[in-house]
């Protein structure tokens, strides 16, 4: 029977549990030798859906043991800089000199990329860094202590990959150390992974917010997008038939003026757009760490002002439109209409524009990711709130 073959390339359009199944069959050592070229983090998801005993035989084909990063890292959480760690490749003490490192990553450096050089004491506290490129320019028999730069910055291995982002932003080394909270150092992570992780989660976002789960990608079969999506959409049906009972408690309303539900699917559209412009900015903030606890207030002030100025133009716009069509069809309370139409677009964006703030505000606090299916719940809100202000206004005004 032939072994089927598999590509890195192949690998990376799959979602964990599809590339589990390509490459189930392969010998350990080609699976290995493929999770490696996919880097750490993506090694990890992926090993994560391996039984118990299969991880250990892949992580050995690897040449690690139970406390190598691919089983270590197995420990961290979920989209942590502890899932994409790496063995650090060159540690030394402090007294070690410059001619006896360069001796002994001669061989090293011929199969392993060598950035940085981590000096540690004797509980393997990091306490400096030299550039492979300082080694060099200095004299053989100069000590690492005495090159190196001191108290470097470091990573944790439980830090969010999101937070790391921040703390890393501006600072572009090519290597970060990560140390336990002793301290001690424990890996590397290269910050190319560290922004390919984020460049992925950051693309994830647009599907999270209508429910699509971030695992799936454009080769995954249609069964298992249908289980990430489906569920989704049936909680979007509930949430459609708790704001179509809005309308439903209006019934007579509409019935004696069927006016208004020419104008429901433009006032649900745009308090909808007004909200999805306020949640999008507002994730980004969240995204780029600009949402600080002593903003959250500014945020929505600014969001309900925004709306409502928005609203106010687009209610115009709308109430000339109301007010036209009225007249044409000879309704006799035609600038009443109008005015209705100005005040609940002008409400519902208002209330639009705060609620795509504080829905993903909402979910962070209660410990979910703020993109996950918000856009669901956004569009119920604005949808109940821009239809009940309208009908709500119109029963109470003319009918």
């Amino acid at each position: 029977m032939t072994t089927p073959t598999v590509t890195v390339d192949e690998l990376r359009d799959l979602d964990a549990d599809d590339a589990v199944v390509r490459l189930a069959p392969l010998p350990d050592a080609s699976v290995a030798r493929l999770l490696h070229a996919l880097g750490p983090g993506r090694a990890v998801a992926i090993l994560d859906r391996f039984g118990a005993e299969r991880r250990r035989q892949i992580a050995f084909a690897a040449g690690q043991g139970e406390d190598g990063q691919w089983l270590q890292g197995q420990h961290w959480p979920e989209g942590s800089i502890g899932r994409l760690m790496e063995p650090a490749p060159a540690v030394f003490d402090g007294d070690a000199t410059v001619a006896q490192v360069i001796e002994t990553l001669r061989p090293v450096v011929s199969h392993t990329l060598v950035t940085y050089v981590f000096v540690v004491d004797a509980d393997r506290a990091l306490t400096g860094i030299v550039a492979f490129r300082e080694l060099a320019f200095a004299r053989a028999t100069q000590r690492l202590s005495e090159i190196m730069v001191s108290r470097p910055f470091s990573l944790q291995p439980q830090t969010a990959v999101l937070d790391a982002m921040r703390e890393v932003v501006r600072r572009h080394y090519p290597v970060y150390p990560v140390c336990d909270a002793d301290g001690r150092l424990i890996g590397v992570v290269r910050g190319a992974v560290i922004f390919e992780e984020q460049a992925f989660e950051i693309s994830a976002q647009a599907g999270a917010m209508v429910g699509v789960e971030k695992e799936e990608r454009l080769a995954t079969p249609w069964q298992r997008a249908l289980r990430f999506r489906h569920p989704w959409l049936q909680i979007n049906l509930v949430t459609a038939f708790v704001a179509a009972s809005v309308v439903g408690l209006f019934q007579g309303t509409v019935n004696r003026i069927v006016l208004l539900a020419v104008f429901i699917p433009v006032l649900s559209g745009q308090c909808s757009n007004t909200g999805c412009q306020s949640l999008a900015v507002t994730l980004r903030g969240m995204t780029l760490g600009e949402v600080g606890a002593n903003r959250t207030r500014a945020l929505l002030w600014k969001e309900t002002w925004l709306g409502f100025v928005n609203g106010a133009l687009t209610g115009l716009v709308a109430a000339i439109g109301m007010f036209w069509l009225a007249r044409h069809q000879e309704h006799p309370q035609a600038l009443m209409l109008a005015a209705i139409t100005f005040v609940a677009m002008a409400g519902s964006c208002a209330l639009s524009g705060v609620a795509g703030a504080a829905v993903p505000l909402a979910l962070k606090r209660l410990g979910a990711d703020p993109a996950t299916a918000s856009g669901i719940f956004l569009t119920t809100a604005t949808d109940v709130v821009s239809m009940g202000l309208f009908l709500g206004l119109a029963a109470w005004l003319i009918a």
